[in-house]
């Protein structure tokens, strides 16, 4: 017997050997990305805390931590009743079936887009945490797995209602406002801000819940995908478990509460009076939970401070601040594009 097979056994405990270390280091790159998708949800919650609450809070319509307790439980029932949008951030810009460095490509999309949420978030300014998960995820697939890779189609389709969701909210806020003036112009300011403030309770319990059905469905989506790269799982649609914890990421972050942002929506865009903060938050989460119906993850940022853009220019075109408007709005433009290079170079450098 040659000496290169003298013993079969010897043999069979190193393939053994090398396939659990295998296991067990797929499982820890794994274990690694699912941490990262909680912080992203996490981090996602507290800077998007602002969508929901931000003008509540502004008019005194609530309390700021009575609102953000209810922002968080709103956002947690929110996210664990829908799965549509998680889907279609699982398979629309690529199949994680056909990709060989899946779990590395996820990886690299949540570091972008968690360092791009974290910086904007430092500096008041609500960017899109929608649009740093789909820019850092097409361009950690492009880099990590060629051009090839991504499905042009999905991603152009989940961009053109990342465009126009924002132009539908403006619009949808301009007209709701014009109207609640044409109904509520006769009566004193006074009486008229003491029964809106009331329903700004309803409206932002509202907000938050269809922020949870749109925004939290962004991480179980990014689980899923690497979850089905790494062989755990088979389709689409997301485990109970990721459901559970990217709603309880969603909500804990969410109960900490963005005040930067908070700030930056609520008083420096124009002066919201009750009647305002109900046209914006109703107008907001019509549109916001129209995409979460039709599977689509649209920012809730871009909506939330468009439809406060349209009932400012409702309200009085000449009070809006508009240079700071201008501002916000470069932001989303510039966003996808930083976040893909980003993670094209955080893809590049670690892997």
């Amino acid at each position: 017997m040659r000496p290169g097979i003298r013993n079969p056994r010897m043999r069979r405990r190193r393939f053994s050997s090398c396939g659990r270390n295998i296991m067990e280091t797929t499982f820890f790159v794994l274990a690694i990305v699912i941490l990262l998708a909680l912080a992203f949800d996490f981090i996602n919650g507290f800077h998007d805390t602002a969508n929901a609450i931000a003008t509540s809070i502004s008019t005194r319509a609530l309390k700021p931590r009575t609102a953000i307790l209810m922002a968080a439980g709103m956002n947690f029932l929110g996210a664990v009743t829908f799965t549509g949008v998680a889907k279609t951030i699982g398979g629309s810009i690529a199949d994680p079936t056909k990709l060989d460095n899946g779990i590395e490509i996820v990886i690299a999309t949540l570091i972008a887009a968690i360092i791009w949420n974290l910086a904007t978030w430092w500096f008041g300014i609500p960017s899109s945490s929608s649009h740093a998960m789909i820019g850092a995820l097409a361009g950690a697939v492009f880099v990590g797995a060629g051009s090839d890779s991504v499905n042009w189609k999905g991603f152009l389709e989940i961009v053109e209602a990342l465009i126009f969701s924002p132009l539908i909210a403006f619009a949808i806020g301009y007209v709701v406002m014009t109207v609640l003036k044409w109904i509520f112009g006769r009566y004193s300011p006074h009486t008229v801000n003491k029964g809106f403030r009331t329903m700004q309770i309803l409206t932002a319990a509202l907000q938050s819940f269809t922020h949870g059905t749109n925004d939290a469905q962004k991480a179980m989506g990014i689980m899923t995908f690497a979850l089905i790269s790494a062989g755990r799982w088979s389709t689409l649609e997301p485990p109970l478990w990721v459901k559970l914890a990217a709603a309880t990421a969603m909500a804990l972050g969410t109960s900490i509460g963005g005040w930067k942002i908070i700030k930056t929506l609520g008083t420096k865009i124009f002066k919201i009076e009750p009647i305002n903060g109900f046209a914006a938050d109703l107008s907001s989460a019509s549109v916001i939970f129209t995409a979460t119906l039709f599977h689509l993850p649209i920012s809730t940022t871009h909506a939330v401070t468009s439809s406060i853009l349209g009932v400012g220019a409702a309200k009085r075109f000449r009070e809006v601040k508009w240079g700071l408007a201008g501002r916000i709005i470069v932001a989303w433009f510039i966003t996808i594009p930083i976040v893909a290079v980003l993670s094209g170079l955080i893809f590049k450098i670690f892997f």
